[in-house]
């Protein structure tokens, strides 16, 4: 063997879906970011209001509550290659109409409402599409470096797109983030085209009832001692701990004194956190061990928030948002390499929604809630009790992670130690 052939992080790249899927969605992820600072301090320009910024939030991550178990269905059913284009496609007229809003002068908070609840609309089947594509476009051996792959390369994308929006945004206005969002949404359609698939094998379930489908997901979730245990720990961080991504339009305006320069700096520095932490995991190659790193990074994670909101200083507020990026990121992507390696196949689409659900849907919930809190209680206090709330459950939790780690890391068969009976 090479050099080349034997680091993990290097051999998925050979894989020539994988270079032109991970290629194309990297540039989109950049071009997206810069285009949710643009949202984010767009609303907060608007309305000055933490309540407007959790609405905002809750319109463009909401919709995933409530549509992400079906489209996991529709993407168990379906060619997840066909799925990931139209939907895809769907976005990109999305990013081209924000554009063509923003230089028409009608973008108030209420049309900035309107494009993010379409976009949140969208989001539930481009995100279950990519979830059940991304493991057809290497062997199974390679899964867990290259989902580690995909979450630096999104993670990435966080440090640089707000690092490109810090200098576009004061010279050329919000406009610009969203022209070249659209632009990155274009190229990725076209790298999505060019991958070479073959077609799925036909599911034997597509005249079943697809409530049925969901239920059946539901199931198999609560009876599975692993997939189920930290599903419970990502319900918990996602609701009370990760909407501080969507509040950092707060933190920089009315927690650190600043404006669009002091949001992209806090932007990045929480990019750059879970760049490192995904690019750890990207090198490890398997899952062995990942458990721990999932417990260590919900303990984690509630200490790095107490450090994000202990100051007004904006230097602390910079590392303590880097350490809740790496911290949350550790959790996230363990999680999502453990639950992708465990999870039955044919559950593939309508488990990994339900992740989706969980990660990027639950937030909705704690953005409206912690907006509201905030208007009482200030973003620092608001997310210091959120983290409270973190570690009482880590220590309810963690005697059990030794049994959660043998169910996700080892062969699983039903009827095994994975399911409980």
């Amino acid at each position: 063997m090479t050099a080349f052939s034997q680091r993990p992080i290097l051999r998925v790249w050979r894989h020539r879906n994988f270079a032109l899927y991970e290629s194309g969605m990297t540039l989109y992820s950049v071009t997206g970011w810069m285009q949710r600072v643009g949202v984010g301090w767009l609303a907060w320009e608007l309305t000055h209001s933490p309540t407007w910024l959790g609405v905002v939030a809750a319109a463009d991550l909401g919709p995933m509550i409530l549509i992400a178990p079906f489209a996991g269905a529709v993407a168990d059913r379906m060619d997840s290659w066909k799925l990931s284009r139209a939907s895809q496609f769907l976005l990109m007229l999305q990013a081209v109409a924000l554009a063509a809003l923003s230089f028409t002068g009608e973008l108030s908070i209420y049309t900035l409402l309107a494009v993010s609840l379409y976009s949140g609309a969208l989001y539930p089947f481009a995100g279950a599409a990519r979830q059940t594509l991304l493991p057809r476009t290497v062997p199974r051996a390679e899964f867990s470096t290259a989902i580690a792959l995909d979450s630096a390369a999104f993670q990435a994308a966080r440090f640089i797109g707000p690092a490109i929006a810090s200098l576009v945004i004061p010279a050329f206005g919000v406009a610009a983030s969203f022209v070249l969002h659209a632009c990155g949404s274009v190229i990725f359609q076209a790298a999505i085209a060019f991958m070479r698939m073959e077609p799925e094998s036909p599911r034997a379930r597509g005249h079943r009832n697809i409530l049925r489908d969901v239920g059946e997901s539901l199931v198999y979730v609560r009876g599975h001692v692993g997939i189920g245990s930290v599903f419970v720990l990502m319900v918990f961080a996602s609701v009370v701990i990760r909407p501080v991504q969507d509040m950092l339009p707060g933190f920089a305006g009315g927690v650190f004194h600043g404006g669009a320069r002091e949001l992209a700096w806090l932007t990045m520095s929480m990019g750059v956190g879970a760049l490192v932490s995904a690019a750890t995991i990207a090198m490890r190659g398997g899952v062995a061990g990942l458990t721990h790193r999932v417990f260590l990074g919900f303990i984690g994670l509630s200490l790095a928030t107490w450090g994000l909101v202990a100051s007004d200083i904006l230097l602390f507020g910079v590392i303590g948002s880097a350490l809740v990026g790496y911290t949350l990121n550790s959790m996230s992507t363990s999680t999502q390499a453990l639950v992708q390696t465990a999870v039955d196949p044919d559950m593939r689409g309508r488990v990994m929604s339900l992740y989706l659900m969980i990660f990027r849907g639950m937030p909705a919930i704690g953005s409206l809630i912690d907006g509201l809190l905030a208007q009482t209680l200030g973003l620092r206090w608001t997310f210091a009790l959120g983290a409270a709330l973190c570690a009482l459950l880590w220590l309810a939790v963690a005697p059990r992670r030794h049994a959660i780690a043998d169910s996700l890391e080892k062969p699983l068969v039903k009827g095994s130690r994975a399911f409980r009976t």
